[in-house]
């Protein structure tokens, strides 16, 4: 039997979320999958955010990208209304709570002067590791009920599809949303690669859900999720259940809950037969795997640093 462990934003409770170290980090701990997020810059690039618009918890401002930049300071404005240049003058490897209960504080250790990375810069670091093996799931963030916030969902599907092209990562890469517009998009562009649906109780009206009615399914939530093009399905943990197993078993849809950071009941979600968990923690479940006897993915080794180049003797 094999489980999968998807590191959720690299592996969010360990290293700051959507960052080339965290990114690095979840390879070397070992995981089948990087989960991360990705967001449509206004000059048409892709960078790693999980939220639409610059997030006071995750990133700080560090200065204008030129004196007198009227946009500035640039948290709290959305993604899309900035440049590459702009969002990478942002230092986002230092979490900055917001409360006194944030989970990840006590356990995220922070990297200093981290940047933004663009989705490139994401599957170069990938190469550089040689991590063949492991898969990337791209999270396309997109808010259908904002579309003053929200990339047009063929242009945003199109260009990430091309860039996992450039780097020849389409044969290990799928595509997730909770936008099932962009699902389908994705089946018609590259019908090859998996379509995770992710789903959550706020996210269950047609808006989110490319215009189907659950009601239209008699509230089954695979049967809408193939449909609309999904081929696996990924609701949050608390929505899996008996019976949601049974319906996607049903319809042959594979699922994979988020974000479980929890043994427990990451355990009983292995009783329901589900195909992976997302993590924020790859740690606690590769101790869980090795438990149960369940085959865990290898560590990916730091890659070794190249040789300096010879001097020319005089």
């Amino acid at each position: 039997m094999h489980v999968e462990i998807h590191g959720h934003r690299g592996a969010r409770g360990l290293r700051p979320e959507n960052t080339l170290p965290g990114l690095a980090h979840a390879l070397e701990l070992g995981v089948d999958a990087l989960e991360f997020d990705v967001v449509m810059t206004a000059d048409r690039c892709l960078v790693l955010s999980h939220d639409l618009t610059v997030s006071p918890v995750t990133s700080a401002d560090r200065g204008p990208v030129f004196p007198g930049d009227p946009l500035f300071p640039y948290v709290g404005r959305p993604v899309g209304a900035l440049t590459l240049a702009q969002l990478r003058t942002l230092d986002c490897g230092v979490r900055r709570p917001r409360s006194e209960t944030d989970r990840f504080a006590a356990t995220q250790v922070p990297v200093p002067d981290t940047r933004m990375p663009t989705f490139g810069a994401v599957l170069g670091l990938v190469d550089a590791y040689g991590a063949d093996d492991v898969r990337m799931h791209v999270e396309l963030k997109s808010d259908p009920s904002r579309p003053d916030l929200t990339a047009d969902p063929v242009e945003f599907t199109e260009a990430v599809v091309a860039e996992l092209a450039r780097h020849r990562r389409l044969g290990g890469a799928a595509i997730l949303s909770f936008d099932w517009r962009i699902l389908d998009v994705a089946r018609s562009l590259v019908p090859d690669v998996p379509r995770y649906a992710l789903i959550e109780h706020a996210t269950m009206d047609a808006v989110w859900l490319a215009g189907l009615h659950l009601a239209d399914f008699g509230g089954d939530v695979p049967a809408a999720a193939a449909a609309a093009g999904g081929t696996v399905l990924s609701p949050a943990h608390v929505m899996v259940d008996v019976e949601l197993a049974r319906q996607a078993e049903k319809h042959e849809l594979p699922v994979v809950p988020w974000t479980v950071n929890h043994p427990g009941r990451a355990a009983e979600l292995l009783d329901l037969g589900v195909a992976g968990i997302v993590t924020d923690y790859p740690d606690r479940m590769r101790a869980l795997w090795a438990e149960r006897g369940l085959p865990v993915p290898p560590p990916v080794t730091v890659p070794a640093p190249s040789p300096a180049p010879a001097l020319a003797r005089a």
